[in-house]
C-alpha cells in the first residue's frame, strides 16, 4: 500500500497461533486498515539507560512507540510485539505515545540526586514521525531541556524538526543541543519505497543546511547502509552532507533481527523481485551467514570482506570531506544553576 513500509504483518513471537496475523488485515474494515491509529499510554517513567557499548549516549528519550515513517529495516519493529501488536504494519499504524512525556523529564531533573547527561531523543523510534506534527510531545520535551538547560540529541529522518529551530537556536547558545540526520539514499524512488513516509531526500537535505546556518551542529548519518540497495552512494553521500553543511558523517551497516527479518525479506522480494536473493545474500556475507547480529561493535559495522569494503570507503569519505571531525562535546556547566536558581543568591 502507498506509504505502507511493510507488506503485511507476521506472527507475533509471543502469540502461541498465528492466526491471529492471518486474519486480521482481510477482516478489518476498510475504512481502517490503512488509517493511523493513536493510542496513549501510561508511564512512570521517560529515560532509559542505555547499557549498550558501541553507541555515543547513556540515556535516551522515546516519546513514542512504533513509527509511522515505514522504514522496511527498522531494528526497533520487535518491540512492538512486548505490546500484544505486530511488528510489520502494527508497528507503523499503532503508534503509542506517552502524553506525560515532559512532566516526567521535568519531575527527573528536579530529583536532588540526578547527575545530567546527553539524552538522546530517538533511540529507538523517530521523535518527529508524523504524529509529532498533532501532538507535540518533542517539542514539549525539548522545552524543558530549554527550561532547565539540559543537553540533547536529537536522531530524525523528518524535516519537521525545523519547526521547533527556535527552541533549538536556545539550546544551541550553552552547547546544549547536537542533531543527527539520517538520510539512507540520494535515489528518491528508492526512498519512496523503503522510508515510504519519511521527508523527501531534498527537504532533509535543506534541514541539514539550515541547522548549519543556525550553527547549530548537525551530523549526516548514512542508515542504514544496505549491501545491494544503497552501498554504492556512500562517497556521494558524504559529499552531499558536507555540501549542506554537516559537520561530521556516520553509518551503520544493516541488521536485520528477530521479525524484521521476514518483514524486509518479504518488501524486497516484493520491490525488488529481480535481485532480492543477491541484497539478502549479501547483507547474510556482512552478519557471519546470518540476516542480523546482536554482538556490540560488531552488529553496526558487520564482519568479512563485504563489510570490510564498506568500512574502508566510509573511512575514504570521512577523510576527503570530515577530516577534522569529532562528535560535539555538550555542557552540563548550566544544569544545577536552573535546577537550583535560588543557590545563586548565596
Amino acid at each position: 500500500m502507498k506509504g505502507q513500509g511493510a507488506v503485511s504483518n507476521v506472527k507475533n513471537k509471543f502469540e502461541s497461533q498465528e492466526v491471529f496475523a492471518a486474519w486480521q488485515d482481510e477482516w478489518e474494515p476498510d475504512d481502517k486498515k490503512h488509517k493511523t491509529e493513536l493510542r496513549p499510554i501510561v508511564s512512570k517513567t521517560i529515560v532509559n539507560e542505555v547499557k549498550s557499548t558501541d553507541l555515543p549516549f547513556i540515556y535516551s528519550l522515546n516519546p513514542y512507540q512504533g513509527c509511522e515513517h515505514g522504514c522496511s529495516y527498522c531494528f526497533a519493529r520487535p518491540t512492538h510485539e512486548y505490546w500484544s501488536l505486530n511488528a510489520g504494519v502494527d508497528f507503523e499504524r499503532k503508534i503509542l505515545y506517552k502524553p506525560d512525556a515532559a512532566k516526567l523529564l521535568e519531575a527527573l531533573f528536579r530529583k536532588k540526586n540526578y547527575k545530567p547527561s546527553t539524552i538522546s531523543i530517538s533511540g529507538n523510534t523517530d521523535c518527529y514521525q508524523p504524529a509529532e506534527r498533532k501532538l507535540e510531545l518533542t517539542r514539549k520535551i525539548l522545552e524543558v531541556c530549554v527550561k532547565y538547560k539540559h543537553p540533547v540529541g536529537i536522531i530524525t529522518k523528518n524535516a519537521l524538526l525545523l519547526r521547533d529551530l527556535d527552541l533549538l537556536q536556545e539550546l544551541q547558545k550553552d552547547m546544549l543541543i547536537s542533531v543527527a540526520l539520517s538520510i539512507t539514499t540520494l535515489d528518491e524512488t528508492l526512498r519512496q519505497k523503503l522510508e515510504p513516509r519519511t521527508s523527501s531526500i531534498a527537504n532533509r537535505l535543506k534541514a541539514m543546511q539550515v541547522l548549519s546556518e543556525h550553527n547549530i551542529p548537525v551530523i549526516g548519518m548514512m542508515a542504514p547502509i544496505i549491501p545491494g540497495l544503497n552501498s554504492h552512494e556512500i562517497l556521494k553521500m558524504a559529499e552531499a552532507f558536507k555540501n549542506h553543511g554537516a559537520n561530521g558523517f556516520s553509518y551503520a551497516l544493516v541488521r536485520l533481527n528477530d521479525s524484521v527479518e521476514p518483514i524486509f525479506s518479504e518488501w524486497a522480494h516484493t520491490h525488488y523481485p529481480d535481485r532480492a536473493s543477491k541484497i539478502l545474500n549479501q547483507i547474510k556475507e556482512t552478519h557471519q551467514g546470518k540476516l542480523g547480529s546482536k554482538t556490540p561493535m560488531e552488529r553496526m559495522r558487520g564482519t568479512g570482506a563485504l563489510a570490510e569494503t564498506i568500512r574502508q570507503e566510509a573511512a575514504l569519505a570521512k577523510l576527503k570531506f570530515f577530516p577534522d571531525f569529532s562528535f560535539p562535546k555538550l555542557s552540563t556547566e548550566a544544569f544545577e544553576k536552573n535546577r537550583n536558581p535560588q543557590l545563586s543568591l548565596f
